[in-house]
């Protein structure tokens, strides 16, 4: 058989860098809580097995492990195609077995992220893993559109699998704490965050997310109409809720990344960062886990989703008040 040289230098530079990759010790990985992971095409995959398969591991994450991943994961999305190879030996010096398919995985797991970067894979790969019976994690975007969203749902409820989807930033300290009601009633919000442009999906949906459901995280899911106003550098979406109070979000594009917030509430004004890593969404998935209970309700993931639909009409009138309920 005859090899192209381009696949044999590919499969010398992956080689190399597998070499050039520490060796680890596995003795302690667990086969009783058995996570799958699909899609390598996003870092979130390799930092939660980094904090998964530590060998001292934190016990609020309960002895789950990763033991295989399926890669694939968009093959058309340009950033998503320069991670996936790379990501493969990485993943794989923590003891994660690559498979071919995720019919293969679901054979060998109890539970799933579903870590796909490009959102219009998720309904797809989602309705997989559901109709196999396996409690799912879905990272954002929950699906690349509100019609898939609900699709999603309804096929968990249709067969009684606990699935839920959040961003790490509504799990932040200080927005966990307002949401429980320790700072007082809740006024409105102002939130931000990086709002990269990726053409293949909704504006808002690839990383705007982030910040609009910080924005909801603290507000709650109740917003009725959006008003969205657009330039290159920015986005500001003001949201007016069922009660009357108003939060809005900022997406940046240009100058520093960055994430948080303001809350304004009937004891004073908090801040909504800082934003400190990925461990804490982890612990909550890992209770999801173990009790089958989402800590985010599908009808507030939708109401996000809703939110950022309504944010594009508002953009292609021109600015325009978009009311909700049609979106829906």
């Amino acid at each position: 058989m005859k090899i192209k040289r381009r696949d044999f230098i590919q499969t010398i530079t992956l080689a190399g860098a597998a070499m050039a990759l520490p060796r680890l010790s596995f003795a302690h990985l667990s086969v009783k809580k058995r996570i799958g992971i699909i899609g390598l095409d996003t870092s979130h995959s390799l930092a939660f097995t980094q904090l998964l398969n530590a060998q001292n591991q934190d016990p609020q994450l309960d002895g789950y492990q990763v033991v295989a991943a399926y890669p694939y994961g968009s093959k058309d999305l340009a950033l998503s195609k320069e991670r996936i190879p790379k990501q493969m030996v990485e993943i794989q010096q923590f003891g994660v077995k690559i498979v071919d398919s995720i019919a293969e995985l679901l054979a060998e797991v109890d539970v799933v992220l579903l870590e796909t970067n490009d959102g219009r894979l998720h309904l797809t790969q989602a309705l997989e893993v559901i109709k196999a019976g396996k409690p799912l994690f879905i990272d954002k975007p929950l699906a690349a559109s509100l019609k898939d969203a609900k699709a999603i749902f309804d096929a968990a409820k249709a067969y009684n699998v606990p699935v839920f989807s959040a961003s790490s930033l509504r799990f932040m300290d200080n927005v966990v704490a307002i949401r429980s009601g320790k700072h007082g009633q809740v006024l409105g919000a102002d939130t931000f965050s990086p709002a990269t442009i990726e053409p293949t999906h909704p504006d808002l949906f690839w990383y705007g997310i982030h910040g609009v459901e910080t924005l909801f995280a603290v507000m709650g899911p109740d917003c009725v109409s959006v008003t969205r106003f657009y330039t290159e550098e920015t986005d500001v979406v003001v949201g007016k809720w069922k009660d009357g109070r108003v939060g809005t979000f900022r997406g940046t594009r240009t100058g520093k990344a960055d994430f948080g917030g303001t809350c304004f509430t009937g004891n004073g004004t908090f801040q909504l960062g800082p934003y400190l890593g990925y461990k804490p969404l982890l612990v909550e998935i890992i209770k999801f886990f173990n009790t089958k209970i989402a800590p985010v309700s599908a009808s507030e993931t939708l109401a996000i989703l809703a939110f950022m639909e309504a944010a594009d009409e508002s953009k292609r009138r021109g600015g325009k008040t978009i009311k909700l309920k049609p979106i829906y």
